[in-house]
């Protein structure tokens, strides 16, 4: 039994269900295959909405129902709120989505699990890349959600030690007009535009804007717009040209094809795979291989065999990515080669990446 917190209806939505989906494949595809150590694998979802306080009833309902390891499909701020109840009861936790430390950093850390690069490895591409640019001056523009409020209180201090950040506007996620905060970051003259959001219309709203007030400017953003391609066509023609998003899918990688390949021929006609897709992926393969090598569903030795593992490669990331857990290490991604910086480009589409600048893994 396998439980999952699916945020289906609240601001990470935008992302919760799409990796919940594959969540959903991966689970299936197990089955097909004989299942685990020849039992099959049964999923229990519930969804908070991305609400910390509703979290941890959701969780506690979840290891209520049987389930052995949970999955944390939902907003950063809800990861925090989990923490304490998965450690209360024992039981593993991987965040697919997270790019907080927080969520594997003490208190009540032991248990939970993260892939990808955190955020402070995003602020390292960042700088570089700015570096790289010559850009001296970023204007920031943030929406108001638990999970950008908490990521902001990293994010934002560690681009400050790298450029001079001139502005901050923000807005609540519901806001139908940003002209006033434009109108605000444009009078600052920035050299580029950060925009620190979980995505979704809100952010088309702000990349509309900006695209329009203050053509040609660089503009940065999260990992959040660049994997969300069903609403890239609700953008102005061009609005999203020369954006540059922390991407985790990095052409040439071999098991991110393969993934493609798979899932295209479960949902049939277009697909667009998203890092999302690739990181739920791979929580469920690390949730199965370590229960093969426990042999048990015990929690605690579901969690060692967790901090066992070394040398994984991931369906994410550059080809030579590897993920390795230890105690003390619950953040998988080995150096950051699990990142790029993709830069959007004709037709509100990702190209090529961002002044070819593409991270070391050492």
């Amino acid at each position: 039994m396998i439980g999952m917190d699916e945020d289906s209806s609240g601001p990470g939505a935008s992302y919760g269900v799409p990796a919940g989906r594959t969540v959903r494949d991966a689970v299936r595809d197990i089955n097909r295959r004989g299942g685990v150590l020849g039992r099959p694998l049964k999923l229990v979802v519930e969804n908070d909405a991305s609400d910390p306080t509703k979290t941890p009833s959701v969780v506690r309902k979840l290891l209520g129902e049987g389930a052995k390891a949970v999955i944390l499909s939902t907003g950063g701020g809800s990861v925090l709120q989990a923490k304490p109840v998965l450690q209360g009861a024992r039981v593993p936790a991987f965040a697919p989505v997270a790019i907080s430390e927080g969520a594997v950093t003490p208190p009540n850390a032991d248990y939970v699990f993260m892939l990808g690069n955190p955020i402070s490895d995003f602020t390292k591409v960042y700088c570089a890349a700015m570096k790289q640019a010559g850009y001296r001056r970023l204007g920031v523009m943030t929406d108001l959600s638990p999970t950008i409020v908490a990521l902001n209180r990293i994010l934002l201090p560690k681009l400050r030690a790298c450029v001079d950040v001139v502005g901050v506007e923000q807005a609540e996620l519901g806001s139908s007009d940003v002209t006033p905060q434009v109108a605000r970051l444009k009078r600052h003259d920035p050299d580029a535009v950060f925009v620190s959001s979980v995505g979704g219309i809100y952010e088309i709203l702000i990349q509309n804007k900006l695209a329009e007030q203050m053509p040609g400017l660089a503009r940065y953003s999260l990992a959040s717009i660049g994997n969300q391609p069903g609403f890239w066509k609700v953008a102005n023609p061009r609005a999203l040209d020369g954006l540059a998003f922390m991407g985790a899918l990095v052409p040439g990688n071999p098991r991110a094809e393969a993934l493609r390949g798979f899932l295209t021929r479960e949902r049939g006609g277009r697909f667009e795979m998203t890092a999302y897709d690739a990181q739920a992926w791979d929580s469920v393969q690390l949730i199965k291989t370590a229960i093969e090598r426990a042999r048990s569903l015990d929690g605690n030795r579901l969690k060692q065999e967790l901090e066992k593992l070394r040398g994984y490669r991931p369906a994410f990331g550059q080809s030579r990515l590897t993920l390795s857990f230890a105690p003390g290490k619950h953040i998988g991604a080995d150096g950051l080669c699990g990142l790029a910086l993709v830069e959007f480009g004709r037709g509100n589409r990702p190209g090529g990446m961002q002044h070819g600048y593409q991270p070391q893994c050492g």
